[in-house]
């Protein structure tokens, strides 16, 4: 695997958090709290991503052929652990993440994708393959959502799964296995790339060709650019940005 990878803040402060290795990769976006949201956790969002990448790092070294699930569910019950005896872990607004990972197992891709992080799969001659958990835009009411309904919804059968305080959202996640030998290249973004397809009506295959060309940095260059241009659907007008380019 050859990786590169980008990432920049929306604002003062990133909260998406990427790590790669020589057979696996994954990106994290933590979700911003709201102004006035009392979470039950004297940690910020960057404490639980980065706990979490840790957690999550050492079990992809350590237990290379583990179902990404398992790995998972252990990093989240290990960052929860941190923090047990200082914070409200039964808090529904604790801080939480988005869980994206790609790993080369011998002739396999394994992936993971929870919640809002794409995992896009390039083939030869083909359409890309997006691997999307897109079950946060499909709660009652459509966007914009008010925290009340999040809260409702989140960790639940019949919402949306995510990692916080739950490792069992870990075996909600999507997951699959494919042929390496099938796949040429992958892209693993935070939605604040993915804002390009859903709100600025770009095809993945411009995003792919994109970073394959000008490298995953001048994705990041260009949702700014239409930010700036058009303005944001709801909610930040600049998200975190982090793109993950891999081949092979």
């Amino acid at each position: 695997m050859r990786v590169t990878f980008a990432t920049a803040p929306g604002a003062d402060r990133n909260e998406d958090f990427v790590v790669a290795a020589s057979t696996w990769a994954f990106v994290l976006d933590g979700a911003t709290v709201l102004p006035g949201v009392r979470t039950g956790c004297v940690h910020d969002v960057r404490w639980l991503v980065a706990r979490l990448g840790a957690a999550l790092a050492g079990g992809l070294c350590t237990r290379p052929d583990e179902p990404l699930p398992g790995l998972v569910a252990v990093a989240i019950e290990e960052t929860m652990a941190a923090h047990a005896g200082t914070c409200d872990l039964g808090d529904p607004d604790s801080p939480s993440s988005t869980v994206t990972v790609l790993r080369e197992r011998g002739d396999a891709l394994d992936y993971l994708v929870l919640c809002d992080s794409p995992l896009v799969l390039c083939r030869s001659g083909g359409e890309p393959t997006v691997v999307h958990d897109d079950r946060v835009e499909r709660l009652p009411g459509g966007r914009p959502y008010g925290n009340a309904l999040v809260r409702a919804h989140r960790n639940r059968p019949g919402g949306f799964w995510v990692a916080s305080t739950a490792p069992e959202a870990a075996h909600e996640a999507v997951t699959g296995t494919v042929d390496r030998a099938s796949v040429t290249a992958a892209l693993l973004v935070s939605d604040g790339i993915s804002r390009l397809v859903d709100w600025y009506g770009r095809p993945w295959r411009d995003l792919v060709a994109t970073a394959g060309t000008d490298g995953p940095h001048e994705l990041i260059t260009q949702v700014r650019a239409a930010e700036r241009e058009h303005g944001p659907r709801y909610g930040k007008a600049h998200d975190d940005a982090t793109a993950v380019w891999v081949t092979w």
